[in-house]
């Protein structure tokens, strides 16, 4: 049967398929969550939810730097990808023999569609509108209240622009992303964090992990912002991972 992936690209997908790879580790715990654990025959090594599957499944490398003999051995019925989080020419090859539904994902509703879309091409549609219905419950919209900034990394300092998908997260939080007007994910100082004054500075725990070594560092250059450690994959892991975890890491 003929699918569209988020890129636009027509996939010729039998839902019965016994054979899946997932290159996304937000993805690979989707999967679980809609029944597919047994079905899945490899994930990458940054797969830790839930109970770190690549140790009991074939392990195919990381996110941008698949293993890609590794995987055409394993002969996938349906390979699981993401725009951003693999590397292009890598998708482009194995798509040459094996069917790569491909999400983009930069708003929560986006990421709606995707467990819908990937719900249809699996055949467990009602359990995926089970998890639509959780997330809409689970993460219901605030107005935006406090001015923030959201930390990813360090040495240099890089923040989150109004293209992402942390960014609709935030808004959706509570909370006003001073960086909004700049994409993807600009590198910043400490001087102009300071300059924008916001009410909070929020430490992400992926991909680099502050600790609170780094928020008394922080601190100590914004004495009049609280700043605090967030757990990173709530506000940046699309799916079901946003289910598994209590609104007090927000």
């Amino acid at each position: 049967m003929i699918y569209l992936d988020q890129l636009g690209n027509q996939l010729d997908i039998d839902h019965t398929h016994a054979r899946i790879i997932s290159v996304v580790p937000s993805i690979t715990e989707l999967l679980f969550d809609l029944g597919l654990g047994d079905k899945i025959v490899g994930c990458t090594k940054f797969c830790v939810h839930p109970n770190k599957p690549y140790l009991t499944k074939n392990m195919i490398g990381g996110t941008k730097d698949l293993n890609l003999e590794k995987i055409v051995k394993l002969n996938p019925d349906l390979i699981l990808a993401n725009k951003e989080e693999n590397n292009k020419i890598q998708i482009e090859f194995l798509s040459e023999s094996t069917p790569v539904w491909i999400s983009d994902v930069k708003t929560f509703d986006d990421s709606l569609e995707m467990i819908e879309q990937i719900g249809l091409i699996t055949g467990t549609s009602f359990r995926a509108k089970e998890i639509i219905n959780q997330l809409n419950n689970h993460l219901k919209c605030k107005a935006p209240v406090k001015k923030a900034v959201y930390l990813i990394w360090k040495d240099p300092y890089m923040t989150i622009g109004g293209d992402t998908y942390i960014n609709d997260i935030l808004n959706r939080c509570g909370y006003i992303n001073l960086f909004s007007e700049q994409n993807r994910y600009p590198i910043v100082t400490l001087q102009e964090i300071s300059d924008y004054k916001p009410d909070v500075v929020l430490l992400s725990s992926e991909p680099y992990p502050f600790k609170e070594k780094h928020l008394k560092t922080i601190q100590r250059s914004l004495k009049n912002t609280e700043v605090k450690l967030v757990d990173g994959e709530f506000y940046s892991w699309y799916g079901s991972r946003q289910i598994h975890i209590t609104a007090k890491n927000t």
